[in-house]
């Protein structure tokens, strides 16, 4: 990603199509963050509950369209 691709402020929603782990998720949000970005949210495709990734990106609101537990 740019340094330039979020400006400071920008309210922005993380979209992956899998939160397994959350390794990725809390990646990209702390790119996010470090752009200055205030991450608003993620929204996944497929949730893997049964893994937990929810835990790695406590506090952030987060929405799946299928859920395997």
């Amino acid at each position: 990603m740019h340094i330039d691709a979020i400006a400071p402020g920008s309210r922005v929603v993380v979209l992956d199509d899998v939160l397994a782990t959350g390794g990725t998720a809390r990646a990209k949000i702390e790119l996010v963050e470090r752009l200055g970005g205030v991450v608003v949210g993620a929204l996944f495709v497929i949730e893997l509950s049964f893994l937990n990734g929810r835990e790695k990106i406590a506090g952030t609101d987060v929405h799946a369209l299928i859920d395997y537990s």
